[in-house]
């Protein structure tokens, strides 16, 4: 049986805008509903629809007209005492440590999740549904889909910071028995009208 999973990443608010670790509750910005919304019925039919718990993903689900349950495997990183905070305001208060946990894969100088945890995280689910039958659609955060890739692909923790992910794409990845090939991010956007 052939396993398939594609990842959304969601639309753009203003957490993304602001380089702002998410602390989940920041809701997606008017040209990111929109875009979502215009995006809708873009995607393949799931056998399943699941979402990371965080506001942007279940708005972009919705927005997209996919409905299904959040899933708290699905969670992005958790970045601690980070949360809420921009990347400048950290790298101004503690660029030392701010430094190691972008180049060392096991430190969590925040108090939070290291790379290397989250990334054992999402291997754990996508070795959960690898025995579903059937698409699963995940709209999940960037961090997410980057921990996901890098497992199918086999890829060190140490690349994780290397992977853009761009808002309302999909990435899909299909295999069987534990190989996983990559269809990298596809843009969600409605057909262009002739």
């Amino acid at each position: 049986m052939t396993s398939r999973v594609t990842f959304i990443s969601p639309a753009m608010n203003a957490s993304l805008r602001r380089a702002r670790f998410d602390d989940g509750r920041t809701p997606l910005d008017d040209t990111g509903a929109a875009r979502a919304r215009a995006a809708a019925g873009t995607l393949p039919p799931a056998a399943r629809v699941l979402t990371s718990p965080g506001l942007r993903c279940r708005e972009t689900a919705e927005a997209l007209g996919l409905h299904g349950p959040a899933v708290p495997e699905l969670t992005g990183p958790d970045v601690g005492r980070w949360r809420g905070r921009t990347l400048d305001e950290v790298s101004t208060a503690e660029p030392e440590s701010l430094g190691r946990w972008l180049t060392d894969p096991g430190h969590a100088p925040h108090g939070g999740e290291s790379v290397r945890e989250f990334c054992g995280r999402i291997a754990r689910w996508l070795t959960d549904v690898e025995d579903l039958d059937g698409r699963t659609v995940a709209v999940a955060e960037p961090e997410v889909v980057r921990a996901a890739v890098l497992h199918a692909l086999g890829m060190p923790e140490a690349a994780f910071w290397r992977l853009d992910v761009a808002p309302l794409t999909a990435t899909e990845l299909s295999g069987r028995g534990g190989r996983w090939n990559l269809r990298l991010g596809r843009p969600l956007a409605a057909p262009d009208a002739d």
